[in-house]
């Protein structure tokens, strides 16, 4: 697991200041599914892309070839569970554009994320909260029905953490400030998330 930080760090060196963080986001979305909790995601433009990416890698296999589980195999038979992949239960909130398009209509669309968060999410979920300034309203709403959900939250950032900081159980902070350099330091930090998460389940 920690290979695969070690790796990141090296090929990106200014994030050496987030490894600590890194693995803290790591243990909280780990110990969620191992309660049998899961992941939700959320983001808007660029990050919006990035919440389903990173559902993408966890309901899949990324690197490591996922196993069905075996109590699974027996109850579908070989034909099945061989055209199936291990996965890991991530939802991205901004995907879900149905729901995401009417509460926008209906309501202050503000709390798209909120609501989502406040009707998908239980005790011991966690949910990544991905925001470049880390003041993007609709995030720091959802994350406050996280809390009061009893969820963990994970922030993921540029350098100052911005209002979502304050609400998050640790919050990655990449160390740049201009939107796109904040992005491109979020797909190698997501990237190595996603991977350490698999060697755990998986490896």
């Amino acid at each position: 697991m920690n290979d695969y930080l070690s790796s990141c760090l090296e090929r990106y060196p200014p994030l050496v200041i987030c490894e600590n963080d890194i693995k803290c986001a790591c243990d909280l979305i780990a110990n969620s599914f191992r309660s049998e909790c899961k992941l939700l995601i959320c983001g808007n433009g660029g990050s919006a892309s990035d919440s389903g990416h990173i559902a993408g890698e966890l309901l899949k296999s990324f690197c490591t070839k996922r196993k069905v589980d075996e109590t699974v195999r027996k109850a579908l038979g070989n034909d099945v569970a061989d055209n199936l992949q291990g996965a890991l239960p991530a939802i991205s909130l901004p995907d879900m554009v149905a729901i995401n398009s009417a509460y926008a209509n209906d309501c202050n669309p503000q709390y798209c994320f909120a609501q989502l968060t406040y009707g998908l999410g239980k005790s011991k979920d966690t949910l990544l909260c991905i925001s470049t300034s880390g003041n993007a309203k609709n995030v720091i709403l959802a994350a406050i029905v996280a809390k009061a959900k009893n969820m963990n939250v994970v922030g993921l950032t540029g350098a100052t953490g911005g209002m979502l900081a304050q609400h998050c159980d640790v919050c990655i902070k990449a160390p740049e400030s201009e939107t796109f350099k904040v992005q491109e330091l979020h797909l190698p930090i997501y990237h190595t998330l996603c991977l350490m998460l698999e060697q755990i389940f998986f490896g």
